[in-house]
This record gives structure tokens, sequence and C-alpha cells, in this order.
């Protein structure tokens, strides 16, 4: 199927990611020619709404989160395209007005609303007849709440689409640095013999967001870190640092070898689980200057909610055995960051006597920046004379340009699935997995074995032994 024969038909069309991401990554491909045609562009959405309004509030998000795109003339003929259908998407007759809106044409059908109603959406798309062998269903993460909800949706799945219709979205794969990750590992022929237990000291992978939970109460209180981050954004990190060498790109082929990181990974337990496991929420606090609540206050309840996570994942297999990968993330921290950490073991031995070797380190870093540099011992330009002395220093891999502007990772990913392309997408099996291991957590901890540890809003989480293992946020 032809890239502008798809419409594209966006449950929760008027929602926070739509508007923030969605329709910008939409608008941006209308712009510079991937959205040829006159395939329409439809929200779904419970709140009700006209065709002009919708336009109008797209358009007054377009300004600012496509902003170098933006255009008055641009807009007018992407809006063009769309339409918005008051419904709720889980009741067939409500949405039988798609048949419509479509003109015939095979959808592109993105599920962006709770996982909760995925079930009722999937079954009622197909009792309204809106399913064909032409269809593709986008869903974005997590599926489930757990392995069981998991698998209850995907049977939901199954029974209106086939395997192959299905992507499941996980949007870091998306970001040009991660599948700059795979051209770093698999492209060059000096990472290799290091990748792995005897080259590398351990790994760290770090989301922190400064961000509260915002307006994702009801969806964050049932979730928390564990089950929001963990269990895809950072998995899919692990599997492509830990993975071995795909036979090619081929969709299958990479699955098949983040299945098998997913499969050694180590089981957490209830025994010994403070040594691996640290749990935290923010309170009060300071962050950009103002005072911020803490996340019971903004709540208006208590909760046992965790809004902070760190993990020690082991995977146990030839090639990392020993090598802790250490996992970490939060909310209202004082930076925003997300990067993979490489920790190369030190030297053997220093002939510099005049220096402190630092090991050296692989930096990834997917955000706020893209960036991927590589910190190497330097002799120091103007050292004193009579002494040889070695500073660290970064060497650049990115190939960010001045004045290039930065792709939303959702713009490749609708790209990719538009044209049936699935190697940046997700497997059903490595979301099982996933599942499988963070349940074992969820099971094994209790508030006497991995306590509910305070920190404050703006700093850098709670502190212990365990968390002072991981790099500064600098």
């Amino acid at each position: 199927m032809s890239f502008p024969d798809r419409a594209i038909v966006i449950f929760g069309g008027n929602g926070d990611l739509s508007l923030r991401m969605l329709l910008p990554s939409l608008y941006a491909l209308f712009v510079e020619g991937h959205l040829p045609g006159a395939a329409p562009i439809i929200g779904v959405g419970r709140e009700t709404l006209n065709d002009e309004t919708y336009r109008e509030r797209v358009g007054t998000a377009l300004k600012t989160r496509a902003a170098p795109l933006w255009s008055e003339d641009r807009f007018a003929s992407f809006a063009q395209r769309l339409h918005y259908l008051p419904a709720d998407a889980t009741d067939p007759q409500m949405i039988r007005p798609l048949h419509g809106l479509l003109g015939g044409r095979p959808a592109m059908i993105y599920f962006s609303t709770s996982p909760t109603l995925y079930e009722g959406m999937s079954r009622a798309l197909k009792a309204a007849d809106l399913v064909t062998p032409q269809t593709r269903l986008a869903v974005e993460k997590p599926i489930g709440r757990d392995l069981e909800t998991s698998r209850r949706i995907d049977q939901a799945f199954a029974e209106a689409f086939s395997q192959s219709q299905i992507f499941r979205v996980d949007h870091y794969l998306g970001k040009e640095t991660v599948q700059n990750l795979l051209a770093l590992r698999f492209g060059n022929s000096f990472f290799e013999p290091l990748w792995n237990n005897r080259g590398i000291d351990y790994v760290e992978i770090t989301v922190a967001e400064t961000e509260g939970v915002g307006n994702r109460w009801k969806y964050y209180d049932d979730y928390g870190a564990l089950r929001d981050m963990v269990q895809n954004h950072i998995m899919q990190l692990l599997c492509l640092v830990a993975m071995e060498p795909p036979a090619d790109l081929d969709p299958e082929a990479i699955a098949a070898e983040k299945i098998k990181v997913l499969r050694a990974l180590r089981p957490i337990h209830a025994a010994g689980i403070e040594r691996r496991i640290l749990r935290g929420q923010y309170g009060d606090g300071y962050l950009g200057g103002e005072t911020v609540p803490g996340y019971v206050a903004e709540k208006g309840a208590p909760s046992a909610t965790e809004t902070f996570l760190a993990v020690q994942a082991d995977i146990d297999n030839w090639r990392w055995s020993g090598v802790p990968f250490l996992l970490r993330t939060g909310k209202r921290l004082a930076v925003r960051r997300t990067e993979i950490l490489i920790h190369f073991k030190q030297v053997p031995h220093s002939i510099f006597a005049d220096s402190q070797l630092a090991a050296n380190r692989l930096l990834i870093r997917l955000q706020p920046e893209e960036d991927i540099s590589l910190q190497l011992m330097n002799l120091e330009a103007e050292g004193a004379l009579g002494k040889t002395v070695l500073r660290p220093m970064p060497l650049s891999l990115t190939l960010a340009k001045k004045g290039i502007r930065r792709r939303i990772a959702y713009e490749r990913l609708f790209f990719d699935a538009l044209h049936d392309r699935r190697t940046l997408f997700v497997n059903r099996e490595e979301i099982d997995l996933a599942w499988r291991w963070v349940d074992g957590i969820a099971a094994s901890w209790t508030p006497r074995n991995c306590p509910l540890v305070s920190y404050p809003a703006g700093s850098w989480g709670p502190r212990s032994d365990f968390t002072d293992r991981f790099a500064p946020l600098a």
C-alpha cells in the first residue's frame, strides 16, 4: 500500500500526546512532501468539537510545537485534511461515521489513549466493520499494566488484526541517537572487542525528568515509574546496548537478539532486593527558582506510588556476566536527561605519575539534546615543564549541525509504519518478557524490604549507597 492512499485516524486525537507530538510530526511530514495526496487525518475524542474548532486547536499547538516549519499558508493546506469525530471510541455505533470520513481509503489507526481502553476500542473497530486487511494499527506504550492485562489486550487485538498489521510504539526507538547506537556498535570494528565484561565495568541508563505528573494522575498513580518507564523505554535501551549482532537489519533478526537479552535478565527476588532497588517519591521542593509541591500534596491524598526508581539489572550470559546495568528514572529531578553511559574498565597500570587517570566513558544522550561523545585521556596542552599531565577530554561523535531541524521521533515512526517498515517497532514477545521481569519486581517489594523514600523536588533524587554508584547528572 503506497503512502498517500492511507488515511490516519487518531483515537485520542485531542489529547496531550496528539497535540504535542503526533500532529506536529504529521505536519512536518506534510511540509517536507512525505504526505502527498489528500488522505484525511481524523481525530477521535470524547470532547464535543467540530472540524473548525479542532483545526484551530491544532493550529495553536503547531505554532509552538512545529515552529521552524510554521506558516499560515502551509497550515491552511494541512488543515483541509483535518477532521474531528466526537465519539466514545469503545462504542461501535458512535465510530461508524468513520466510514464516510475515510472515503473508502484504508486507515492507519493510532491508539493514543489510556491502555485501559485498548480492548474496547479494538473490538469496537471490528464490530463497526472498520478493519480490513489493509488497515494498520499503531498502539502507544504501555500495553497493559502487567503481563496478564497485556496478554488480554493482545488477545483483543488478535480478534481484529493479524500481527503483521500491528505496530507497537516505543517512541525512543524513533530517536536518531538510538538508531545511531546500532551504527556505532555494528558499523565499527573497534568497539566490538571491548563491548563485553572484559572491556566494560558497568552501564548506566537514566531517564530523568523535571516535570511532575501533571494531569496524568489517574494513569500514573496506578502505574508508577516501574511500569511507566522501566518496562518499556528503559528495557528497550538496555536491549540495544546488550544485544548480540543481528544477522541483518530485518525486524525479526533484531527482535530475536533483543529477546535473548530479556530472557537472560536475572529475576529480582525479595531476598536482597534492598541492594538492587531504591524507590522514591518527590516531596515539596524548589525547581526553576519556584516552590513546587510534593506528589502527595499535588494529588491531595496519600499514595504509595514511586516517582523515582533505581534498579540494578544483571544479564546472565557470557558477554555480560558480572557487568551491572544501573537503571534510573525519576520525576521532579534537578535536570532533564535521558542518557546511556558506558563505563569502560580502567587501564591495568598507570605510567603517568603526575595524573589521576579516569576510565574511558561513552555517553549516548537522547535528551534534551541528542549527542554521542567518547571521553578519552589526553595530554594537557599547557602542562608544566618536566611533567606529563593527562586530563579527560570528550570526543564528540554527534552528527548534529547548527541550523538543521531536529526531527520529532514520531516523524520517523509514522513514516515507517505507513510504509510497513517494522524495524523500529516492538515485538509482542519482547513486551511479554519485559512484563514478566517487571511483574517479578513488583511482586517482591514491600514497604519493609523496599520502603518508599522521600526526596525534595528539584533534587537529584533519594541518596543511598546504591544511588551513589551513578554518575552525577551534570
